[in-house]
């Protein structure tokens, strides 16, 4: 019997799929596959292996080029590690870059005007808090600029992203973002308002410091200058409250 050597070459995390790897993991997700079911059907489509049938022994006969290999079940739960971040959010923003002919926003929302970005967190935590499909939609319609209805596997998509998104930004601007996880909303000026709105008026009343001609003007800011700006203030109110409490 002959051994051979087989390389499975895989994406090693989700900022290196292409729109038709993001479009095939999505497609699972909306299909309801568990966790091992996706990482191992990744494996083998993203490897550019087909599975050709079952052997009496329980192994798979798989096919790779015009090689023909047989591979048992543990020897592919072995290699699943490797597709392990495909149980969890994505810890940076990716998105499928264009649907119905659409171009999608920048994923990290650089040069996204604030008043973009609020919109959709709006939209954003409507969802959180409703679940429901139509506001995922009128988030969707926001970052790929047209009302459609989309797909489960788009609005995958678009959870996704957003939900990256703000995991990223918790990171990135941490005194005005207080700690979450990826599939939650929140931040420092909103986490206690009493609605959406409320969070919203907050973070420009914030930027303006209640100069209300100035509000066209911040809302047309970048969304990267802007979050700036209000984790900066939101550094000084912590620290102006710690020195109060030593006090």
């Amino acid at each position: 019997m002959q051994t051979i050597s087989i390389n499975f070459i895989v994406p090693q995390g989700w900022h290196e799929l292409s729109d038709k790897q993001l479009r095939y993991v999505y497609q699972l997700l909306a299909n309801e596959f568990a966790t091992d079911e996706v990482k191992t059907l990744c494996l083998l489509q993203w490897s550019g292996t087909k599975v050709i049938g079952r052997q009496d022994s329980g192994a798979y006969l798989l096919k790779k080029g015009k090689i023909l290999f047989e591979v048992t079940p543990l020897t592919l739960a072995e290699l699943l590690p490797h597709l392990e971040w495909l149980g969890s959010l994505p810890t940076v923003p990716v998105r499928i870059s264009k649907i119905n002919r659409q171009h999608a926003l920048p994923a990290d929302f650089s040069e996204v005007p604030f008043e973009t970005f609020i919109i959709c967190d709006n939209l954003y935590q409507g969802y959180l808090q409703t679940q429901n499909d139509e506001l995922l939609d009128q988030l969707g319609a926001t970052l790929y600029g047209k009302s459609m209805t989309f797909k489960p596997y788009e609005r995958i998509n678009i959870f996704y992203w957003f939900a990256a998104l703000k995991d990223t930004f918790s990171r990135k601007y941490p005194d005005f973002f207080q700690p979450i996880d990826a599939a939650s909303g929140g931040n420092l000026l909103g986490s206690s308002a009493s609605s959406v709105e409320d969070a919203m008026n907050a973070q420009i009343r914030a930027l303006t410091k209640g100069d209300v001609t100035k509000e066209a003007e911040v809302l047309a800011l970048d969304t990267h200058r802007a979050l700036t700006e209000l984790n900066a203030q939101a550094r000084e109110y912590k620290e102006l409250n710690a020195k109060a409490a030593s006090k």
